[in-house]
């Protein structure tokens, strides 16, 4: 993994998009960490209440589109690029680093086609590194664990199909992601015009 900054401040600051100075992201974030012990025991109980207590918009067939971190956490779903806005600044609020990471799939439910999913990474200070979580939804086949040792994302990529996962980790989200999440209203009519890569890279 390649965070494309060296500073990790960079990873903890507030933004458009990780709005985690909005006080409904801290409040939930303390409240879900609170009597937890250490980096590791708070970011993998944030990245199970986004998991499992922010459902995927397609999941749920909401018609909403959400962006920035407090719009998720208001309307209680969002597509997996805001959901890992949400996560990045939950993380970010009580002071563990985090980013965005992006990778590409053949097949990533319900959509079709090529299109570009995006996911989170997570500096942990007290093994000094950063690992990736998928915090899109379990729902069928798809086991996004919180690990340590071997990544477990929802969607591992199969070269055979083209898919890759980028080795960056971006403090904020590509042009191609504000772009669609800010231009559209519908999640319907969003659907068919999801990226299919990141520019430059």
């Amino acid at each position: 993994m390649k965070p494309l900054s060296t500073n990790l401040e960079d990873y903890l600051k507030s933004s458009v998009a990780i709005d985690w100075q909005h006080p409904n992201i801290i409040d939930r974030a303390t409240e879900i960490t609170t009597g937890l012990d250490g980096d590791i025991a708070k970011a993998k109980s944030l990245f199970e209440w986004v998991r499992d207590g922010v459902p995927h918009s397609a999941d749920i067939d909401a018609d909403v589109v959400t962006f920035t971190a407090s719009e998720v956490l208001a309307q209680g779903t969002g597509i997996c690029y805001a959901k890992s806005h949400l996560l990045a600044a939950m993380c970010r609020s009580v002071g563990i680093p985090a980013g965005l990471c992006y990778q590409t799939c053949a097949n990533d439910p319900p959509a079709t086609g090529m299109v570009l999913h995006g996911l989170n990474g997570i500096y942990l200070a007290s093994i000094d590194r950063w690992i990736r979580v998928d915090p899109r939804g379990n729902t069928g086949k798809i086991d996004a664990q919180f690990s340590l040792a071997q990544e477990r994302l929802a969607f591992p990529p199969n070269p055979q199909l083209g898919e890759y996962i980028f080795d960056e980790i971006w403090s904020e989200p590509v042009p191609e992601v504000v772009n669609l999440l800010t231009k559209f209203t519908s999640r319907r009519e969003m659907w068919p015009l999801l990226p299919a890569d990141i520019n430059g890279y």
